[in-house]
């Protein structure tokens, strides 16, 4: 059952530690990536019956290439057939879709494949889910940057932010990671600058229900503040609105 307490309304996450929830039940890795799959399949569920607005995920990095090669090719088959499979769902659910990172250097038929998706859940309005995929956040803020100059525009943290890839949607509030590490490893660097950071030590495929609930309840612990202090806060409720 969801918790009573409201849902962030813009909450990431890093989906980390797929390889080595396999690798403890002497699996090969691609089985990880499966079960994670199965896990988003679940958050995403979970996500919009909480009443969260945008779920942004980390599903592949632009150095993920670096990976080997079978992994790589088992990631790219893993991911064309969970578009196949899941896109009508989440349509008749009211998920919207984007994909969001470098589309150049990915073959016609996957770029193919994820305008397809996005056009086939553009009517969706109950939650968007970005797919971070061929994603960094170096190379986000480097497009914005270099689009902008491409434009003759002059270059600002507000005119950066209208650049951004994820400039469709607001800042994270929560950015989850999982699998037990403490880095951000180059995911919405620009985005996450006032997001609240919750570090799960259960890996992806095992994240549950459970686990969300357990971000949001810390999430709902901390204050944001945005800068200002907690005075100012007490006194002039609105000021976050002009931070």
């Amino acid at each position: 059952m969801a918790q009573s307490l409201a849902a962030p309304t813009h909450i990431a996450i890093v989906m980390d530690g797929n390889g080595r929830w396999a690798k403890r039940r002497f699996l090969p890795r691609l089985a990880g990536h499966k079960q994670g799959v199965d896990a988003l399949r679940r958050c995403v569920k979970a996500c919009a019956e909480r009443g969260v607005s945008v779920l942004t995920v980390f599903a592949f990095s632009s150095e993920n290439w670096n990976r080997p090669a079978d992994e790589v090719s088992g990631l790219m088959e893993l991911l064309a057939r969970a578009i196949g499979r899941e896109v009508s769902q989440l349509a008749r659910d009211g998920i919207r879709l984007h994909f969001v990172g470098e589309r150049a250097n990915l073959t016609a038929s996957m770029r193919a494949g994820l305008e397809q998706a996005e056009e086939q859940t553009a009517h969706c309005t109950r939650m968007v889910l970005n797919i971070c995929f061929n994603y960094g956040g170096r190379w986000d803020i480097a497009q914005a940057a270099a689009s902008l100059a491409a434009r003759g525009e002059a270059i600002t943290p507000d005119s950066l932010d209208a650049a951004m890839a994820l400039s469709h949607v607001r800042d994270p509030d929560l950015l989850i990671r999982t699998g037990g590490e403490m880095r951000l490893s180059n995911f919405l660097l620009w985005q996450s600058a006032y997001s609240e950071l919750f570090f799960s030590d259960k890996l992806w495929p095992e994240f549950d229900e459970a686990a969300l609930d357990t971000a949001i309840a810390a999430y709902h612990g901390r204050e944001r503040r945005f800068g200002l202090i907690s005075e100012q806060l007490a006194q002039e409720p609105h000021a976050l609105a002009r931070a």
